[in-house]
Order: C-alpha cells, then sequence, then structure tokens
C-alpha cells in the first residue's frame, strides 16, 4: 500500500530543516523516516495512522494490541521477584493483627501509591500508619530516624512504596532493630539489594515480568492485584486506578506497554471519580470531568498535587486523594490552587537567577548551579526548565551550612542517575532515574563532584549536536486533517512519554490575520489558509510572538482539540515557524 496522496512524497522524509533565528540555540527540524512498504502494506489502517505507528517503534505484531490497550497488556502481578513472600508476609501480619506502616515518597507517585495501599489494606482489615517524608528536611528514600519512631510506634512491619530499593543501610538496620520491610520500588536497583522480606521491583535483573516501566504507584497496584487474587473483591481494584494514572502520567514514565492499559483505564475511573478532592482540584483548575486526559494530569492536576511538598508537606495533597469530607475537600483543593501559584512564582524567580549566573558557563556541556537562597521545592522545576531552554543537563543546588541538596534534570544522551552512581563516594543519598535525580552531599565535596559531572558529561556530549530538535512524524498538507483523520489519530492516545501527540510539519501556508493575546500579549495567534481550508493557530512561545509573521511561512504543529462557545473544534498548537 503507498502513502495516499495526502502524505508528502517521500523526498521530503529525511530532510533537516533548520529555523531562522538569531541564537545559539537554533532549534532542528527532522523529519522522522518513511515506514518501509512492507510495515504500511500488511495492516488496513489509514497510512499515517500507520506512519505514526511506526515512528513510536510498534512492531507489526504489536499494532491490534497497542490500539486496544486492553488487559492483555497486564501482567500476572506474581511474575514479579519476591512477590510470594510479600504476600505470604503481609497476610500473616493481617492475621496476626500486626500494626503495618506504609513509608511512601512525597511526589504525586510516591502519595497516589500510599494512598491504593493504604486502602487496599483497610479493606483485608489491616492496621496501617503511613509515613510520608518531608521533602525539604528528609529528602527522597528511608530514613533510619523515621524507622526507629514507626518502631517505638509499634510498627511490626514496614512496607515501601515509590522508594527503598537502593536504601541499603537502612534496611539492614531495620532488620537489627526487629522490624521486617517489604520494597516496593520502580527506580533501578544498584548490584546489591537491599536486606528484607521481599523487594518488588520490575527493575531487578532477575525479574521475571515482562514490562520494567511500572511507575511506583503501577508497582502498588500489582502488590494489591496479588493480595486480593481469587477474591470476591478483585475487581474492586479498578476503582484505584484513577490513582494509578496520576501517579504514572505524573512521574513521565513511558506510557507503552502496561502502563497504556493502566492509565487508559484509569483515566475512564478519574472522569468519573467519586473522590471529592479530585473533584473540588478539577472544579478550581476550570477543568472538567469527562475531558480530563493526560495533558489534563501533566500540566494542571499532576503540578498543583506535587505543589504540597514543594512548599509544605505531601500530606496535604494525601488528605486531599483520601477525604470523603466535602467541606474538606474544598479547603484543601483551594490551600493547593493557593499554593500551586505561589510555586510558580518563585520558580520563575530562582530561574531568572540561576540564569543570570550561568551566563558565563554556557559553554559548558553541563550546566551546574548552586546558592544557599535556591528553594528545595523548586529545584528539580528549575532544571527541568533550564535544559527545555539549553538542551544540556542541569543540576540546581540548594546550599547548607554543611550539606547540600541537588536536582538533577539531563537529556536523552546523558544518563545522570548513572552518572551520580560513580560519584556516589562524594554523595550522603542519591538516587533517581537516568532523565531525573536527586542527591545531597557535604558541601565540602562539591568542587570535585561537579569537576567528575563535567567531565563525564564532556566525554559523552562532546561530538553532539545538542541544538533543541523537533522530531515530525510526518510532512502533511493541512487538507489531511478535513475529514476523520483527527479521531483516527486518537486511537493511539493515552499520549505522554514515548508516546507523545503527534508532530507535523506544514509549508507554504498562508498568514491571513495575527493577533497577540494573553497576558502582556505575550501569547500569539494566527489564522492560517492553505487551499480552500482556514485554521486557527496559537503558539505560546513568547519570543515567537513578538516576531513579525511572513505572508507565507512553514509550521511545526500538533493538532488539539478545543472547546470555544461550547463547541468542540480542532486547532493548531504552533511549535515552531518559519519563513516558506
Amino acid at each position: 500500500m503507498l502513502l495516499c496522496c495526502d502524505i508528502v512524497s517521500n523526498s521530503h522524509w529525511n530532510q533537516l530543516h533548520y529555523r531562522s533565528m538569531e541564537s545559539d540555540y537554533q532549534t532542528r527540524w527532522e523529519v522522522l523516516p518513511a515506514a518501509p512498504a512492507e510495515y504500511l502494506s500488511t495492516t488496513d489502517l489509514h497510512p499515517l495512522i500507520a506512519q505514526l505507528l511506526y515512528n513510536h517503534g510498534v512492531k507489526i505484531s504489536e499494532i491490534e494490541p497497542f490500539l486496544a490497550a486492553d488487559r492483555r497488556l497486564a501482567g500476572n502481578p506474581f511474575l514479579l521477584s519476591d512477590m510470594a513472600q510479600a504476600v505470604s508476609r503481609i497476610y500473616k501480619a493481617l492475621l496476626a493483627g500486626e500494626r503495618i506502616a506504609i513509608y511512601g515518597d512525597f511526589d504525586v507517585d510516591g502519595i497516589t501509591a500510599t494512598a491504593s495501599l493504604a486502602e487496599g489494606l483497610s479493606w483485608l482489615g489491616g492496621k496501617v500508619t503511613l509515613y510520608i517524608p518531608d521533602r525539604l528536611q528528609e529528602g527522597h528514600g528511608l530514613r533510619l530516624p523515621a524507622i526507629e519512631k514507626l518502631r517505638d510506634q509499634g510498627i511490626d512491619l514496614i512496607i515501601t512504596v515509590d522508594c527503598g530499593v537502593t536504601s541499603l543501610a537502612e534496611a539492614k538496620q531495620a532488620r537489627e532493630i526487629g522490624i521486617d520491610m517489604i520494597i516496593t520500588d520502580h527506580h533501578m536497583p544498584l548490584e546489591t539489594l537491599p536486606q528484607a522480606i521481599a523487594v518488588i521491583d520490575p527493575k531487578r535483573k532477575d525479574s521475571g515480568y515482562p514490562f520494567r516501566d511500572l511507575a511506583g504507584v503501577g508497582v502498588a497496584f500489582k502488590l494489591l492485584q496479588a493480595l486480593f487474587h481469587k477474591d470476591s473483591r478483585e475487581k474492586s481494584l479498578m476503582g484505584f486506578l484513577d490513582l494509578v494514572a496520576l501517579g504514572t502520567v505524573t512521574d513521565v514514565v513511558p506510557l507503552v506497554g502496561e502502563n497504556r492499559y493502566l492509565v487508559k483505564e484509569g483515566l475512564k475511573v478519574l472522569n468519573n471519580t467519586t473522590r471529592v478532592g479530585l473533584q473540588e482540584m478539577v472544579r478550581l483548575a476550570r477543568l472538567e470531568l469527562g475531558k480530563l486526559d493526560t495533558e489534563s494530569i501533566s500540566w494542571v492536576l499532576g503540578p498543583r498535587l506535587n505543589t504540597a511538598s514543594r512548599m509544605d508537606h505531601a500530606a496535604t495533597s494525601y488528605r486531599l486523594l483520601t477525604t470523603n469530607s466535602l467541606e474538606e475537600a474544598q479547603q484543601l483543593a483551594a490551600k493547593l490552587e493557593e499554593k500551586n501559584a505561589e510555586r510558580q512564582r518563585l520558580t520563575s524567580g530562582v530561574l531568572n537567577k540561576v540564569k543570570e549566573k550561568l551566563t558565563t558557563k554556557m559553554h559548558l556541556p553541563l550546566l551546574m548551579e548552586g546558592d544557599e537562597s535556591y528553594p528545595v521545592g523548586v529545584i528539580g522545576l528549575v532544571a527541568g526548565k533550564l535544559v527545555d531552554e539549553f538542551c544540556k543537563p542541569a543540576i540546581v543546588i540548594n546550599l547548607g551550612s554543611e550539606l547540600c541538596r541537588g536536582s538533577a534534570r539531563s537529556i536523552p544522551q546523558f544518563n545522570v542517575a548513572a552518572a551520580l552512581e560513580q560519584c556516589q563516594d562524594l554523595l550522603t543519598t542519591f538516587g533517581g532515574h537516568p532523565m531525573a535525580a536527586g542527591f545531597v552531599a557535604a558541601c565540602q565535596n562539591l568542587g570535585e563532584l561537579e569537576e567528575r559531572l563535567m567531565s563525564s558529561a564532556a566525554n559523552q556530549l562532546s561530538h553532539l549536536d545538542l541544538r533543541p530538535k523537533l522530531l515530525i512524524d510526518a510532512e502533511v498538507p493541512l487538507s489531511v486533517f478535513a475529514g476523520d483523520i483527527f479521531s483516527l489519530i486518537q486511537q493511539l492516545e493515552p499520549f505522554g512519554q514515548s508516546n507523545p501527540r503527534p508532530t507535523f510539519l506544514t509549508r507554504k501556508v498562508e498568514v491571513v490575520e495575527r493577533r497577540n493575546f494573553g497576558n502582556q500579549n505575550k501569547y500569539l495567534e494566527l489564522r492560517l489558509k492553505q487551499g480552500d481550508i482556514t485554521w486557527r493557530a496559537v503558539s505560546f512561545d513568547a519570543q515567537r510572538a513578538q516576531e513579525e509573521s511572513p505572508s507565507y511561512i512553514d509550521i511545526v504543529y500538533k493538532v488539539e482539540k478545543n472547546f470555544w462557545g461550547g463547541e468542540e473544534v480542532l486547532d493548531l498548537n504552533l511549535l515552531d515557524f518559519t519563513h516558506s
């Protein structure tokens, strides 16, 4: 099957196009290669849909289950290493009336995992205590003072969620003071596993589980499935999938494999959620139940839930997710809304300070900057914005009198978690993912740490072109969207990490109207015409909003559904454009 006439011929597929801007970080446009004829001819799908699947690495044999995103993608929880031991120990605790503590991380993944497991164990009659550490005072991972505090409260068993797999010393000390521990986590283990009754992590080298990329809340959900195996209430666990979707999407794990199934079903639950806290948060954020998608989580709900731990304590978000009181839900949602606005202002201020101090260091392969005035709660957000703007790994550090806390964000070409592991002799604690990690270190070690990380980044990145790059799925005329192609594209949902919303390139589009809008007119709206079709297009790039628009432009964009005047319309979200 050949590509239909609406899709531009293969001569353009491998072109690289550079935006003509006076900047050291000009964005490259790279159109992905055309799918082989064999791939296109094997499926009855519209050729553009087949091209998108090929771009996302979906093999021919995987197309049907990928699109269905049904239960076939879910793995047997007992294939996770140590699952049987965990279930046995938990049921022993339940039968003996032992007190169980859930030790959860403070981000959205951690609090949704904590809430899911706490509610599930309560269904089984468990006596559950919660412990969510303070981001600012304790940081990620297990802490011995917290373990000792739980022991003094009469806790017999600790179950971790979204943390613990690298906490070797703390797990050993817990065993020594007589506390059993079950660790559930999804971070990369070290060569040695913690001493615990069970260590459940799909990234274990000896794991037989078919999918490695579950979020922490996904692993907690698998533990619940194992606990309720053949229980009459097993189907009721599907009610936790709103929490699973929130944690999975916010933690930016790949939305492929089992995560597609969990998030797809989770969005259905979320859009009909009975959790009054979520209902109130959706209302205050001016969203609408029934119309929530992964982007609603990524850009609106997730950041608000994360704000609690960044500005205060994660307990606020946990209570919002679990309260049955409408009055309390209204108070908590309002508090998060207020804190989120404060967090946005704080992040913007710190980002400006960091960029000013980095002015003379922009030539370096890794951006690293620290100050005692940088709040721990926003340094990760600032590092992420630096990566987005400059396409380099970035580390932002809060300097204390003796210890400093750093938050790192990276690019696909540099595994920052592995780089930190190579420097673990300089670190008090560390952990994370290839593109997001954190650490605590003695301030006196910062100089050597920076030297080693800079050397590692130079060795791995010096030969690469790190200018920002836009990967384009297909070059098409605007007329391709006149039919039902957008509805067909929606079959690829849920969109997210490793399965992004498709990006398109259209050349020689006429600009028939332009206007600026938004606060200080920093956004740009264009009316674009090609042939007989006119589209509304919006750019949220403040710099582009100030530039003049030529009569004809080439555009890179995503097609999105919006609601105007109560009607559903399709708009173009402009990512970039240049003179035709």
